[in-house]
């Protein structure tokens, strides 16, 4: 196992020698393998954990077997609580999803905060089937057929190489102690219906049915490069910008042949679905003027093209220009509702990990603060980095849409950014060794609850 684990980190180019990893580990059998195969591989690493409160005691005793491991390992340990139910029903998501959300947003905070290169899950090929049954039953599309990515950003998966069975007698041959989730019991949750029901009856049907469906994954994903490219290239040919507006000229895109397939390709970026896609083209030989709208994008047929825009800012958020706050205020309700507390940097503080909070070294702040938009040319120096970056060239790297740099708002300092609210801090303004006092600035965005750090 340990040879074959070292083979697919170099075959996949997974990180590098002397490069730190943090794991992702829960506790469970997979987790705990990865832990072990790291420790054997003198890679450094860390490990964080999630408490999602979901299971009662069950969840505290994880937490304190995770911690456990951690002490045996000699690695750095980091814990977060989460009231995920609350979380859910606020989001009006899954438990489930929530759980992914709060888990990965947090991930990435430790990771960029403690200087970990990448992110490692305990993923194996397995969790591949499970999740392409998954997303057949979603009807995602090719997209989601493509398996779990090996490599993706800043997270890895170095157990994509071994089957559930491989783990399972690793662990067992070497007699190491690991959790068992008593929700994986439950075939309530589709995934696990998946793995209880669906694939022994496929496995039993077709031996070796696992390994040919992993395959033929394999090679879904390599037709799905083969199918973005013609998609992008016909993409750059047609698609035009100007300024904030996107064209389709509705004779290039008649051409197109399957038409559907191309249309959702080229607008499933701005959030358009395939049912309205397939309403679109109802009307791309009549009615001048129709309008769709996502949750961020309009879309206008037009005499001769498809017309894609921002959707706009209220009159409200357009008028605002520029708020000055005082030392002594502790919030205000609008534009955004901002809270400020001040802190003593003691044994009993703890960093707030969510985006929407800024931990800030209170000494470093002159007042007043300004709250504005951003503009063009404003640059800041992002945190983690000592070099100075444009907003604009850092909205392009995050990704960020063009609806949602527009309500973007900056909070400053003596002429300098500290916060770009919801996103990231200065770095000029992070907390220190040397940090006595702290402020913290709060985005009341969402009655989400605030998760609690600790390492």
């Amino acid at each position: 196992m340990i040879h074959a684990f070292k083979s697919f980190i170099a075959k996949e180019n997974l990180f590098k020698t002397g490069e730190k990893i943090l794991l992702a580990v829960s506790g469970g059998i997979d987790s705990v393998a990865m832990c072990e195969l790291f420790h054997l591989s003198s890679v450094k690493f860390g490990i964080a954990h999630c408490n999602f409160h979901l299971r009662a005691k069950e969840s505290d005793e994880d937490e304190a077997f995770v911690k456990l491991l951690a002490e045996k390992y000699k690695v750095p340990f980091y814990v977060c609580h989460f009231a995920t139910s609350d979380f859910a029903l606020e989001k009006g998501i899954s438990v489930q999803m929530a759980a992914r959300e709060l888990r990965y947003q947090w991930f990435e905070l430790i990771r960029k905060q403690e200087g970990y290169q990448y992110i490692a899950t305990a993923h194996h090929l397995d969790d591949q089937i499970e999740t392409f049954f998954l997303n057949l039953m979603r009807s995602t599309g090719i997209a989601g057929f493509h398996g779990i990515a090996i490599k993706q950003g800043n997270i890895i998966r170095p157990l994509m190489f071994a089957y559930r069975k491989d783990i399972k007698e690793y662990i067992r041959k070497h007699k190491i102690p690991y959790r068992e989730d008593s929700s994986n019991k439950e075939t309530k949750y589709l995934r696990n219906a998946i793995r209880k029901k669906l694939i022994p009856v496929l496995n039993k049907i077709h031996p070796g049915f696992d390994k040919i469906i992993n395959e033929t994954i394999e090679r879904i994903g390599e037709t799905e490069k083969i199918y973005r490219e013609v998609i992008e290239s016909q993409k750059k040919r047609i698609m035009k910008m100007e300024n904030d507006r996107i064209i389709l000229p509705i004779a290039e895109i008649l051409k197109l042949d399957p038409l559907p397939s191309y249309l959702y390709e080229f607008l499933a970026p701005y959030g358009f679905n395939f049912t309205v896609v397939k309403e679109i083209i109802r009307v791309l030989d009549k009615f001048p003027g129709k309008s769709f709208s996502s949750s961020s994008y309009k879309l206008i047929k037009d005499r001769k093209n498809l017309l894609i825009e921002p959707l706009p800012l209220s009159d409200k958020e357009s008028n605002e220009k520029e708020i000055r706050i005082q030392g002594t205020v502790s919030s205000i309700p609008k534009p955004i509702h901002l809270v400020f507390r001040e802190l003593s940097k003691d044994d009993k503080f703890r960093i707030d990990p969510s985006s929407n909070a800024a931990n800030l070294d209170a000494h470093k702040i002159n007042y007043p603060l300004v709250l504005r938009k951003w503009q063009h040319g404003d640059f800041f120096y992002p945190f983690g980095r000592n070099q100075k970056k444009k907003v604009s060239d850092f909205f392009i790297d995050e990704k960020i849409p063009i609806p949602d740099k527009e309500k973007t708002w900056l909070l400053c300092s003596g002429g300098k950014i500290i916060w770009i609210v919801g996103h990231r801090i200065d770095n000029r303004f992070r907390i220190t060794q040397k940090t006595r006092k702290v402020l913290l600035i709060l985005w009341k965005k969402e009655n989400k609850p605030a998760a609690v750090f600790s390492k």
